[in-house]
């Protein structure tokens, strides 16, 4: 069994894609547009060249998403990414990335379970937890 979360950027699939390259190396595998569905029903109103599909990864996870009904107002509720990073200097690197126009949830430091963990809503909402070093007493 192979459990993958799916998001809805509502409108901001491709934005968040290009991204999510540039800060997190990820990877586009495949991108379908609205325009390519053989149903044009399925079309929401003026989404034609909105993401339909799309799989993308972040190292060895595969993560999926879609602009869904292109309403503009993404909704990213009851749930965070969990980014484990190599090190202290990543973890700062890749906190820092996705706090760019994001929200700051709880700061990236030292815990009593780990040498670096901060959260962060990214710009598109989506929230993601970054850890790095556990701390064995």
């Amino acid at each position: 069994m192979n459990v993958q979360p799916y998001l809805f950027f509502d409108g901001r699939c491709e934005e968040a894609m290009a991204f999510y390259t540039k800060v997190l190396g990820a990877q586009v595998e495949v991108m379908m547009r609205f325009r390519d569905s053989p149903d044009p029903g399925s079309i929401p109103p003026g989404g034609a060249d909105k993401v339909m599909h799309c799989n993308f990864r972040v190292g060895d996870t595969q993560l999926m998403a879609s602009d869904g009904m292109c309403g503009g107002k993404p909704a990213f509720q009851g749930f965070s990414l969990c980014i484990n990073a190599a090190d202290d200097a990543e973890a700062s690197r890749l906190f820092q990335a996705l706090a760019d126009g994001g929200q700051v949830q709880m700061p990236l430091g030292k815990t009593f379970f780990a040498s670096s963990f901060g959260m962060v809503a990214d710009r598109y909402s989506v929230g993601w937890m970054v850890i790095a070093g556990s701390e064995p007493e």
